[in-house]
């Protein structure tokens, strides 16, 4: 065999790599929620008691109990949660049950949100950052890596019930389609125009629209224009927090799992969006772990590092809750998102690496 036969074979056995590499992965499509100020406890407990029977957190104690309470904490974060550890746990990923060793923390020294949200999206801990001291983000971000590849360009939203994101995306710089706080869906169309009323109606309890509103703004552009990745922003668990109320927080989070079921169900109901489509699912920061402290998050309480991660899509193995002794950082859900599409998300920046137990060996 001489040197041009040899250089043809070569050739040839990297096209059927590549073609082969292109079938076996599936995704499609991303869909991105962000959760803010989320504790991973109950996410994996379930309600906790001792805040619970608490009449300084919760209003609602005997209500609570009867809805939601177990003492096994595999029933009560499936009445809470049932999406998650129903659909979520035989066909996808969870990962930041520390009761079992395994890890998700910040990397940043902040534990807020706009840092939090930015690691995310940017694949580091960016050290320049000032707290929340909102200013455009200067480094990219996935979201504009992916909106820059000619396969999605223009085909990249989102919506986001937090003002920050403007500048955490900073969309002067990248061109994507961000609507967020009390901005109105400027597209035509019946659907539209009463989603724009209602937001205008409706109380803002924390200076911003409602998660609701932002929810079905994003599930009207999501019917209307098919877009191949999507990010949504919810705050209001956070606010609840913040707020000190328990009964508010529990039910926000019990009701708006709801919605990301939603979500999930319409679009495998989509020829687009069926068996093609990867949902990832994770927050800024944690909170306190304790009852005197689960309002809080920032340097202090240590526990406001400690986020999750939850995943589901046709390129990953259905494990379920990850028990194994593992560190995983925010920073690395970046490159992950990248390469659900089969990208590899290179930056200006230092790109934390991907979590590589998301995707089939």
């Amino acid at each position: 065999m001489n040197y041009k036969q040899s250089l043809l074979l070569l050739f040839a056995g990297l096209a059927i790599g590549i073609a082969t590499h292109a079938q076996t992965r599936k995704t499609e499509n991303l869909i991105i929620v962000g959760w803010d100020g989320v504790r991973w406890q109950e996410i994996f407990t379930g309600v906790d008691s001792s805040i619970m029977n608490d009449r300084a957190y919760t209003k609602r104690s005997s209500a609570m109990r009867a809805e939601f309470w177990d003492n096994d904490p595999a029933v009560r974060r499936k009445k809470l949660l049932p999406f998650f550890w129903g659909t979520l746990s035989q066909q996808g990923q969870l990962y930041g049950n520390r009761a079992l060793g395994n890890k998700v923390d910040v990397a940043n020294r902040f534990h807020v949100t706009l840092p939090g949200f930015t690691e995310t999206l940017i694949g580091f801990a960016d050290s320049t950052m000032n707290g929340n001291v909102s200013v455009p983000e200067k480094n990219t971000n996935v979201l504009e890596f992916i909106n820059n590849q000619p396969a999605y360009k223009g085909k990249v939203a989102v919506f986001a019930t937090s003002k920050l994101y403007d500048n955490i995306l900073n969309v002067k710089r990248s061109g994507l389609m961000i609507n967020c706080d009390s901005e109105e869906v400027a597209r035509p169309g019946a659907a539209f125009s009463l989603l724009n009323e209602e937001q205008r109606l409706s109380p803002q309890l924390f200076g911003e629209r409602l998660d609701l509103v932002t929810y079905f703004q994003a599930k009207e552009y999501l019917k209307e224009y098919s877009p191949r990745v999507m990010y949504i922003n919810f705050s209001e668990t956070d606010n609840y927090g913040h707020a000190g109320s328990y009964d508010w927080y529990i039910s926000t989070l019990h009701g708006q799992e709801r919605l990301i079921a939603d979500l999930w169900n319409y679009i495998q109901s989509i020829p687009q969006y069926k068996d093609k489509t990867t949902l990832l699912i994770s927050n800024d920061h944690g909170r306190g772990g304790t009852k005197d402290h689960w309002t809080q998050h920032g340097p202090q309480p240590a526990e406001s590092k400690e986020i999750f991660v939850l995943a589901i899509g046709p390129d990953m193995p259905a494990v379920g809750e990850m028990g194994n002794d593992q560190q995983l950082y925010q920073g690395q859900i970046a490159a992950t998102l990248a390469k659900f599409l089969g990208l590899d998300y290179v930056a200006e920046h230092p790109v934390m690496p991907v979590i590589n137990t998301l995707f089939k060996k």
